[in-house]
């Protein structure tokens, strides 16, 4: 059952959808920026962790290999 509204009413509907259409956009807009900077964090831990592990293993395997230089030059 379609009622038929006055000219008006549904000028008011149509700018109303429109701003409810801005608003949820913007919303929208703002979660995905969220997202965004909760994966570019993630992935910046990631790598920082893979970093600093690559360095503790490289110090690791250095301390032996000077060990192993200066006995030989001795």
């Amino acid at each position: 059952m379609t009622e038929a509204h006055s000219k008006s009413r549904q000028q008011a509907e149509i700018a109303f959808s429109n701003v409810q259409t801005q608003f949820f956009s913007k919303n929208n807009a703002a979660e995905e920026l969220d997202f965004v900077a909760q994966a570019r964090d993630a992935k910046t831990l990631r790598l920082r962790e893979a970093r600093l592990a690559k360095a503790l293993a490289d110090s690791m395997s250095a301390t032996p290999n000077l060990i192993a230089k200066r006995a030989k030059a001795r």
